[in-house]
């Protein structure tokens, strides 16, 4: 997969993790790659093993020409709803790469509010380097703070769910109540809440 940069023209990829989990956040990473240095690898994180992913991480912030992370809380979440926040945390992603792109390719149907002209991509991730970049971070990223929730709160089995709506999830949350990383507007967490 070549990466679409040419040098002039400086194009970031943005892609989230995390819009379907019950708990924790929603993440968005956004990549400019150097159009000098070619990262062997890039795919959509979905498709690449945990080991794989980590790898590449620390590929991506090392070699790209600039990256950037941004957040989207649970409270966010049930405050704006999770598209809204999936669009204020790839928001934030490129706030933070601190660099001005000339074109913005993003994962999806949608583009965030940002000052340059912006392309959503179905399937973008399988489809441009940026993007597939931009998907590693974010996944790692999430899963990373996930999993040190989990020392906090290992009964909810956060280190291996991530907080998605697995059945052993689902078991905990009845069994001990939402958390403060539970995304109260969802139907599941809402149901526990009335248990």
């Amino acid at each position: 997969m070549p990466n679409i940069n040419s040098g002039t023209d400086l194009i970031a990829g943005i892609d989230e993790a995390g819009r379907g989990p019950l708990a924790g956040p929603v993440v968005a990473g956004c990549v400019m790659l150097d159009p000098g240095v070619l990262i062997e690898g890039l795919a959509d994180s979905k498709k690449l093993t945990a080991k794989k992913r980590a790898f590449l991480y620390h590929e991506i912030k090392s070699k790209a020409y600039a990256w950037g992370i941004g957040y989207a809380t649970a409270d966010e979440i049930d405050e704006i709803n999770i598209h809204q926040a999936t669009l204020l945390a790839m928001q934030r992603a490129y706030i933070t790469m601190q660099k001005e792109a000339t074109h913005v390719y993003v994962d999806g149907l949608h583009c965030p509010t940002i000052q340059v002209p912006c392309t959503a991509v179905v399937k973008g991730d399988q489809l441009i380097a940026e993007i597939s970049a931009a998907s590693i971070l974010a996944k790692v990223s999430r899963d990373t703070e996930m999993e040190a929730h989990h020392i906090e709160l290992p009964h909810y089995g956060f280190n291996q769910h991530k907080g998605y709506p697995t059945a052993k999830h689902i078991a905990a949350l009845q069994e001990y109540g939402p958390c403060k990383l539970h995304r109260k507007s969802y139907k599941p967490v809402k149901d526990a809440m009335t248990v």
